[in-house]
C-alpha cells in the first residue's frame, strides 16, 4: 500500500512532473546553446532571475538553519531544539540547490570548483563562495546526526556529536559572513542601482533581512509540514520566534527609513517612477502588513495567522532581493529585463526538486522528533483549519 500511495498520480503530482519536464528541456539547451540561447540576459543586463531569485533570495530562504541553531546552542534556549532539524534540512537543501542553480548561471559550468584553487581574496564572490561552500559542509555535518540514527552507527554518532557545538559556531560564523556579503556584491556599482536601494548599509540590510526571512521560513516550513507529515505543530515555540522576526522587521525599516533620510533620498518616494511604485510594494508587502499581523498577539498565536504572517514577510524579502537585484539597475541598463519561458522553468524545477527531497528525506530520516519528546503540540489536520486556539 505504501509504494501504491508513492507511485499514485495526483493533480499536484502531474504539475510537478510537468514543471521537471520542461526544465529539463530547458537545461538542454542551456547546455547544448548557452546562455544567450535560452536567456534574456545581454552585455546590459548579465544577472537576472538566476542570479537573483535562485542565489539571493535561496541563501536567504535558507537561513533558518543558522538563526534557529544559534538560539538554540548559542544562546542555550533548549526549548527550541524540536526545530532545528527541520530546519537544517531546510538550510541544507537550499544551499545545495543554490549551488546547483549557480551552475546554470555560470557561462562555463564546468569551472565551477576553480575557486577552490584560484585564490582572489580582494572578491567579495571569492568570499561568498568559500563560505558557501563551508557552510554547506558544516551543514551536512549538522545532519548528519540523523542519518546515523537512521542507520544506527551509534560509535560515530557519539563521536560526531562531542564536535557538533563547535560545528555549529563556525556554520554561524560562516552564514554571517556570506549572508552580508551578498549585499556588498552590489557596493562596487553606485551609479548603475536606482538610489533607493543601493547604499553602504547593504551588507547590514541583507544580514537583517536573512535574519527575519529565516525565522519566516521556519513557520512555513513547520506549517507545511505538519499538515503534509500529519505531526504536530509546534505552535507556542513558533509564536516565540515570530517575535523575533517582527522586532528584524521594525529594526530594518527604522534603519532604511533614517538612511533615507540622512543621505537625501526621501525626494524619490515622492518621484512618480516604476522603481518607486515597487519600492512601495516591497514595503508594504514585507514590512507594513507582517508587522500589523505579528504585532497583534490573536494572530501571532493563531495556526493561520501565523502562516499567513510568515508568506507576506517571505513575499517581501523576496520583492527585496528582486528589486536590488533587478528592478534598481533597470534605468541604467536602459532595458526591461524580464526572465525567459527557459528561465522560469528551470527555477521551477529547482524549487519542485527542492520539495521531492525534502519530502523524500523525511519520509525515511527522523527529521521530526518522536510525538512523545514534544510538549504543547497543537495538532493540524489537513482539512478545516481552525484560526486560533
Amino acid at each position: 500500500m505504501k509504494y501504491k500511495s508513492l507511485f499514485r498520480l495526483t493533480f499536484w503530482k502531474s504539475v510537478a512532473l510537468i514543471i521537471v519536464a520542461t526544465g529539463l528541456y530547458s537545461t538542454y539547451f542551456r547546455i547544448v546553446d548557452g546562455l544567450g540561447a535560452v536567456t534574456n540576459l545581454n552585455d546590459a543586463f548579465p544577472w537576472g532571475l538566476w542570479i537573483g531569485f535562485d542565489i539571493l533570495c535561496g541563501v536567504g530562504l535558507a537561513a533558518g538553519g543558522f538563526t534557529i541553531c544559534a538560539i538554540t546552542h548559542i544562546f542555550n534556549l533548549e526549548k527550541f531544539k524540536p526545530l532545528a532539524r527541520p530546519a537544517i534540512l531546510t538550510a541544507f537543501l537550499g544551499y545545495v540547490l543554490v549551488i546547483f542553480a549557480l551552475m546554470f548561471d555560470l557561462g562555463r559550468p564546468y569551472n565551477i570548483w576553480h575557486a577552490l584553487i584560484m585564490w582572489n581574496p580582494h572578491s567579495v564572490m571569492f568570499e561568498v563562495a568559500w563560505c558557501v561552500m563551508l557552510y554547506t559542509t558544516v551543514l551536512f555535518l549538522e545532519f548528519s546526526p540523523i542519518i546515523l540514527e537512521r542507520f544506527k552507527l551509534k560509535k560515530i554518532h557519539s563521536f560526531l556529536k562531542k564536535y557538533l557545538i563547535p560545528i555549529m559556531i563556525l556554520g554561524i560564523i560562516l552564514s554571517t559572513l556570506h549572508q552580508s556579503s551578498l549585499g556588498s556584491l552590489y557596493l562596487i556599482i553606485p551609479q548603475k542601482m536606482h538610489p533607493l536601494w543601493y547604499s553602504s548599509l547593504l551588507p547590514i540590510y541583507f544580514y537583517l533581512s536573512a535574519i527575519g526571512v529565516g525565522f519566516a521560513m521556519v513557520v512555513f516550513e513547520a506549517y507545511l509540514s505538519a499538515r503534509a507529515f500529519n505531526h504536530g505543530l509546534k505552535l507556542d515555540l513558533l509564536s516565540s520566534i515570530a517575535k523575533v522576526t517582527f522586532a528584524v522587521l521594525i529594526i530594518s525599516f527604522i534603519i532604511r527609513l533614517f538612511d533615507l533620510t540622512i543621505s537625501g533620498k526621501l525626494n524619490y518616494l515622492i518621484t512618480p517612477s516604476y522603481e518607486t511604485y515597487m519600492f512601495y510594494l516591497e514595503i508594504i508587502v514585507g514590512t507594513f502588513v507582517p508587522v500589523a499581523l505579528l504585532g497583534n498577539s490573536r494572530i501571532r498565536t493563531s495556526r493561520l495567522g501565523l502562516y499567513i504572517s510568515a508568506i507576506f514577510v517571505i513575499a517581501g524579502f523576496l520583492l527585496n532581493r528582486l528589486n536590488v537585484s533587478v528592478t534598481s539597475l533597470t534605468s541604467y541598463a536602459g532595458y526591461a529585463y524580464f526572465p525567459s519561458v527557459s528561465e522560469i522553468s528551470i527555477t521551477l524545477m529547482i524549487v519542485v526538486l527542492g520539495m521531492w527531497a525534502f519530502s523524500l528525506i523525511v519520509k525515511n530520516f527522523p527529521v521530526f522528533a518522536e510525538p512523545h519528546e514534544i510538549k504543547n503540540e497543537v495538532p493540524v489536520s489537513s482539512g478545516n483549519i481552525i484560526l486560533s486556539e
